[in-house]
């Protein structure tokens, strides 16, 4: 079977949610016989150098790069309020990326174009007119979503009302998609529910994001600490880190006075790097987020925005990591309180259930180990890997006529 997928970032390093998702998925199956050509935007605001990629980044059939300038710049950002573009949307949309994929449809015959998100939707066309391959598009959240909780969490009225405006935009660009590609490939079931209310009437089915369980093989903890680590250029993550740092860790700070409070992230601000708080220790973008993680015993993951799984409470689970997150952090996983992680939304809950960590901990980790059982049993990237192809082979001998596909 012959892949081509499509990626508004490159894969590597494995250091946010999407890269993981996106490597860890297509090495799975390559591993089942699959040949996988990518092409994918080199961005400026997550470059990779493609010489220095390490020899065990070999899966791929052939990688194909453009570089594409998405920097937020100023004047366009204002100019797009009085276009009805989505301004998320545009800042992807590029002409050498699309010369590109036709010279790749042109060159050679693939069974499945994949996308990667919905920001590749604007090449649909061009692989429609290009190549009678299968459409599928692997939707890491409901995006539009991300940016709705986002404004109603914002306080300041001209930016809420500037957020709500762009949200508003890439809402109506990702409804008039919906039925555009012929298969869709949702992370959780919950969100496939969701966008088969908004709509969606074409093939579909829920496939979340699965880790190699080879690469989480828990060390001894060398700290009592407190972790958090994610992206900090992306507003969830550092909408929640502020939560944390304002109205919980002043609390926490009183009640385990000798517990520090450890933050990793990559693109971290300024402000966070020199904060001079007592026993908060900023670690900026970390060469080995696996080896941070595994560092302390106990991980928060508060969120009150975003969309899809968080592939960081996948990884401090396989990890044997006591993880508190909120509902919404939680969302998409399938985990219980008190059973496989803790959840809490208020500060006040979320210090008690930081402090019950440090005590489940120490008496054998019971919850850490039932959270490891737990990816172990629903997320390993080879099960999800085999189940996808199967579904993908039945699409390639069973094809949709295309005059039934809704447009």
């Amino acid at each position: 079977m012959k892949i081509l997928q499509l990626c508004k970032k490159f894969p590597f390093p494995l250091k946010d949610g999407e890269s993981i998702a996106v490597t860890y998925l297509s090495k799975a199956m390559v591993n089942r016989g699959a040949d996988i050509t990518l092409l994918a935007m080199n961005t400026t605001k997550h470059y990779t150098s493609i010489e220095s990629l390490p020899k065990e980044f070999n899966h791929y059939e052939s990688i194909h790069t453009v570089d594409l300038d998405n920097s937020i710049k100023p004047i366009e950002a204002f100019k797009n309020l009085f276009s009805k573009d989505s301004f998320h949307v545009k800042r992807f949309v590029s002409d050498r990326f699309k010369d590109k994929l036709i010279e790749i449809l042109k060159a050679e015959t693939f069974d499945v174009v994949q996308l990667e998100t919905l920001y590749l939707a604007p090449y649909i066309s061009t692989i429609k007119e290009h190549s009678d391959a299968i459409i599928t598009m692997r939707a890491h959240n409901v995006e539009f979503e991300i940016w709705e909780r986002i404004t109603e969490n914002t306080k300041f009225l001209p930016k809420k009302w500037y957020l709500g405006h762009l949200t508003q935009k890439l809402k109506k660009f990702e409804l008039e998609n919906l039925n555009s590609y012929d298969y869709l490939i949702s992370v959780s079931e919950r969100d496939l529910k969701l966008f088969k209310k908004l709509g969606y009437k074409n093939g579909a089915m829920a496939s979340p994001i699965g880790l190699d369980l080879n690469n989480y093989k828990a060390l001894q903890t060398q700290e009592l600490g407190i972790s958090f680590i994610g992206a900090l250029d992306w507003m969830p993550n550092l909408e929640g880190l502020e939560w944390f740092l304002q109205k919980v860790w002043p609390i926490l700070s009183q009640r385990l006075p000798n517990v520090k409070f450890h933050i990793a992230g990559r693109n971290t601000p300024d402000y966070i790097k020199n904060l001079n708080v007592k026993n908060v220790e900023v670690h900026g973008e970390v060469p080995d987020a696996i080896k941070f993680i595994d560092r302390y015993p106990v991980m928060v993951v508060p969120l009150f925005s975003g969309s899809g799984m968080r592939v960081k409470i996948l990884e401090g689970m396989a990890l044997s990591k006591i993880i508190i997150s909120t509902t919404l952090g939680a969302e998409g996983i399938g985990v219980r309180d008190q059973e496989e992680i803790l959840i809490a939304d208020e500060a006040d809950t979320f210090c008690d259930k930081i402090v019950d960590a440090f005590e489940l901990y120490q008496d054998d980790n019971k919850l850490g180990k039932r959270a490891y059982e737990f990816v172990l049993n629903y997320y390993d990237h080879d099960v999800l890997a085999e189940k996808l192809l199967a579904k993908y082979q039945n699409l390639i001998d069973n094809p949709y006529p295309k005059e039934l596909t809704v447009v």
